[in-house]
């Protein structure tokens, strides 16, 4: 059974329109997760270690101030389209349609104000919560009214976040949720004792900007071959590898199928995600760099979590031989992604 309950997080600062920002926690016996009706935010995500205690293994803040301030999109659902977009641009149709640039040359994660900085409207359900919102047509520059339902279920060991839309005019879309994790528990050093292992023969490389050559390179022989789990810390060593900031090419059918898996030996933590997505872009946590107060006012540096988003491939809407983005009226774009923790 998974118990739901709500309360107020906060309202918003007057400038960003007021509202009441509510959490939502989802409890089961092995899992306990908090979710923000503010970019359907994951706050806390507390999983059990093999001494059989709690840990918070999410990133985050204590109190709505540090989630409305600038934030490397913790926790939070990204969108209309996640990841980069190649200098904003891209046509639909016929018609050019440009986006506001937040990341060098490039738009990142729905633009200025994307799906993470807004409010969404929330349904309890009996073992977790929908959220939904409108995305008017425009808004950040992408054509039609979008509609989308964002909902969290948890049961046992398992949260399911399943992604839904519909549009009025075509558009690209491409939802994820970028939680930051490190299970060790939130506030540890670094991921370098992680192991992490990712199911995928081929990988996007990337231009200085993070955007995709079009090129879909194997991982054989490369630092990028991740098939078999490796210690996080080594591996960046061997190969001398900065860190991970790279889109994985997935299975290409829409079942569920295993994604990646990261696992923490000294504490037995261990993670599978599973999708119905074409690729997970898997990020180590290279720009944090200790200047954000998190959770119990502890640092972040970097290296000290790792993400796994669940996605389409980066900048798809202007790389024809990329899985296709674009969402036309009378469709229903519905992806889901499975987190499932264990002890081992």
């Amino acid at each position: 059974m998974t118990a739901v309950t709500r309360e107020v997080f906060g309202r918003m600062p007057q400038e960003e329109g007021g509202g009441e920002v509510e959490k939502f926690t989802l409890r089961s016996g092995s899992v306990k997760v908090e979710i923000l009706s503010l970019g359907c935010i994951i706050a806390a995500l507390e999983t059990r270690g093999r001494d059989g205690v709690f840990s918070d293994v999410v990133l985050g803040f204590d109190t709505l101030e540090g989630y409305t301030r600038k934030h490397p999109f913790f926790g939070a659902v990204v969108g209309r389209v996640a990841n980069r977009i190649a200098k904003g641009r891209f046509t639909v149709h016929g018609q050019d349609y440009q986006l506001f640039l937040n990341n060098g040359p490039n738009s990142l994660h729905g633009g200025a104000r994307g799906f993470d900085k807004v409010l969404w409207s929330p349904q309890v359900l009996p073992n977790g919560v929908c959220f939904f919102r409108l995305s008017p047509d425009g808004e950040e520059g992408y054509p039609g009214d979008l509609q989308v339902w964002v909902t969290y279920t948890l049961n046992g060991e398992e949260l399911a976040i399943n992604y839904r839309a519909q549009t009025s005019k075509t558009t690209p879309i491409n939802l994820t949720n970028h939680a930051y994790f490190n299970l060790a528990g939130q506030g540890s050093r670094d991921i370098y004792d992680h192991e992490i292992s990712i199911e995928a023969d081929s990988y996007l490389p990337v231009d200085s900007t993070k955007i995709p050559t079009g090129e879909v390179a194997a991982v054989q022989g490369t630092g990028f071959d991740l098939r078999q789990p490796v210690e996080l810390g080594k591996h960046l060593q061997k190969f001398g590898l900065d860190g991970f900031d790279h889109n994985f090419c997935l299975q290409q059918e829409q079942a569920r199928h295993l994604a990646a898996r990261a696992r923490h030996p000294p504490t037995g933590r261990a993670m599978e995600v599973h999708t119905t997505q074409p690729g997970i872009q898997f990020y180590t946590g290279n720009n944090l760099d200790g200047s954000l107060k998190g959770k119990g006012a502890v640092v972040y540096p970097k290296h000290s979590a790792f993400c796994l988003e669940t996605q389409n491939w980066p900048d798809a809407v202007n790389k024809p031989h990329f899985p296709n983005t674009l969402l036309h009226p009378g469709e229903e774009y519905n992806h889901t992604t499975w987190l499932v923790f264990s002890t081992a």
